[in-house]
């Protein structure tokens, strides 16, 4: 008799293994495919992470350094650059995906820096891929041109900058604005004990002053009520969705705006609004200069000085040169003044006694008058001079070492021309991307020492004077030949505006309000600045 199938299983374990094999034939094939796959995972993970040891951050297949970067977007960026910064001696390669334009060289290295924006200018221009990124926006313009393009940009703006009809016009243009429009626009806030986002005002301020001294016009932003303005809404969006292009691979973004879809959809609609407005502007303006005899009226904003110039081959200047260079400034001059108040004044409220010691400045410059010469405005408000503006070394010191903890530039860009090895021994190949991070070279301890990362106005004084660094550790005005034109009208657009708001309110801002800077091409508070002001009694003040 046959034994049971049952029995034969138990007295034959090769039975039990060909009967086990049977009903699952993949089974043995399978444990050794979850064993190579952990293997493999391992292996991979701890690739990385050695990677991460060497080069500062794990570097994956295929995907290289970007799960970092992503998992860095999610909260401070800058931060995240400066702690790898700092781990890797001040300067690291970041590694993007495969068959992508997203890896460069990051640098905080003084030394790299004057390398870079002086001793080797010339092999370290802005480059292709910056130029593709911003030329929707800003063509051609002096922020986004190389070599005789922006010499010759720079050499005409370089001499209205330091004409005295061009200083006269926007020490007295920034002084109105603060006076007639800034503080009742301020002084109604603090009647209401409403809170405000000083970051729009202050927007809003520079804004007004930037179209008045670039294009001649009055946009009209700071006014009771806030209106909303459409040159300005476009021209914020379009600097937001031209950052959006730098974290973009750019076959997608080129795919997108051939698709005409996102935030390419987005931009495009916004840069046409933006051009619109400054060719309407540069149209009237020349059929207004033809009727006064060709000499533009004689006003002394940037567009009316440039259309009297001649280019090289001695004709007139053309409405695209025209409208890329007044964008280009109003770019600059919009955002930076602006974003370094709003970082200033929310550090003052975390230092008290920075607060007080500018006001103990304003009140012995005041108090230096003659009587007779103290102008005040319709409300009884003393109106400082420009003269008394630039005589105010520790604000100047106050508001240099807000830029040096928050530059309204956070990163620049620059690309190498031909091979070149920085001064740090890191070997650049031609075409490399160079980032430099301003942002994080405000918190190295080599650069500022231990107290790096403490608002302290002091270290920028030596004897009661204000004491300048050198601009290849403070680069908030960039160095070398491309070093910021407007560097003293920002400073006296900064300190006007600053005085004229402590002398008269305490500014303080909402509990609870978070702060953190946004990823931009300017270092925006992500969710501007909300305050409330307090106004001064008069002996306060």
């Amino acid at each position: 008799m046959a034994p049971a199938a049952g029995n034969a299983t138990v007295l034959n374990p090769a039975g039990v293994r060909a009967s086990i094999v049977g009903r699952f034939p993949c089974s043995g094939f399978d444990v050794t495919a979850v064993e190579v796959c952990l293997a493999v995972a391992v292996f991979l993970v701890l690739h990385a992470f050695r990677q991460k040891k060497a080069r500062g951050l794990p570097v994956w297949p295929v995907v290289g350094m970007l799960p970092s970067l992503i998992w860095a977007l999610r909260d401070n960026a800058y931060e995240w650059i400066t702690d790898v910064a700092i781990r890797q001696g001040g300067t690291f390669t970041f590694n993007g995906p495969w068959f992508t334009n997203l890896n460069c060289v990051v640098t905080s290295d003084p030394r790299n820096l004057e390398f870079l924006l002086k001793a080797k200018f010339w092999s370290f221009p802005k480059g292709e891929y910056f130029r593709n990124c911003l030329h929707d926006l800003l063509g051609d313009g002096i922020f986004n041109s190389d070599d005789e393009p922006w010499q010759m940009q720079r050499k005409t703006a370089s001499l209205e900058f330091h004409s005295g009809k061009f200083r006269k016009l926007t020490a007295s243009t920034v002084g109105n604005l603060v006076y007639q429009r800034l503080l009742p626009v301020l002084d109604a806030y603090a009647e209401n004990g409403a809170p405000l986002d000083l970051q729009d005002v202050l927007l809003r301020l520079t804004f007004d002053n930037v179209c008045m001294v670039a294009l001649g016009v009055d946009s009209g932003c700071l006014k009771p009520g806030l209106p909303e303005i459409p040159f300005a809404k476009s021209f914020e969006e379009a600097t937001e969705m031209t950052t959006i292009r730098f974290l973009t691979p750019t076959a997608i973004w080129k795919a997108m705006r051939f698709l005409n879809i996102g935030p390419e959809r987005r931009l495009k609609q916004s840069v046409l609004h933006v051009k619109d407005y400054a060719d309407s502007v540069i149209k009237v303006r020349k059929a207004k200069t033809a009727l006064e005899g060709g000499d533009a009226g004689e006003k002394s904003d940037l567009l009316s000085v440039i259309m009297r110039l001649k280019d090289e081959e001695g004709s007139p200047y053309s409405d695209k040169f025209l409208r890329d260079i007044c964008i280009n400034f109003i770019l600059a001059g919009r955002d930076t003044s602006s974003v370094a108040l709003s970082w200033f004044f929310w550090l003052l409220e975390q230092n008290p006694a920075v607060e007080e010691k500018i006001l103990d400045e304003i009140r012995w410059i005041v108090a230096a008058r003659e009587s007779s010469k103290a102008e005040k405005d319709g409300s009884g408000t003393v109106v400082l001079t420009a003269e008394e503006v630039k005589k105010m070394e520790y604000l100047h010191a106050a508001l240099s070492e807000a830029l040096r903890l928050y530059p309204s530039v956070p990163v620049d860009h620059k690309e190498v021309r031909e091979d070149e090895i920085f001064p740090d021994g890191t070997v650049l190949k031609k075409g490399t991307k160079v980032i430099y991070a301003i942002y994080s070279m405000g918190r190295m301890e080599s650069i500022w020492g231990k107290d790096c990362r403490e608002f302290k106005p002091e270290r920028w004084i030596r004897d009661g004077r204000f004491m300048s660094e050198s601009a290849y550790r403070f680069t908030a005005f960039n160095g070398g030949p491309r070093l910021c034109l407007g560097k003293d009208f920002a400073y006296y657009q900064m300190k006007q505006a600053a005085a004229a708001i402590i002398s008269r309110f305490r500014v303080r801002v909402v509990p609870g309000h978070p702060v953190e800077p946004k990823m931009a091409l300017t270092m925006y508070m992500k969710h501007g600045l909300k305050v409330v002001l307090q106004r001064r009694h008069p002996q306060q003040s």
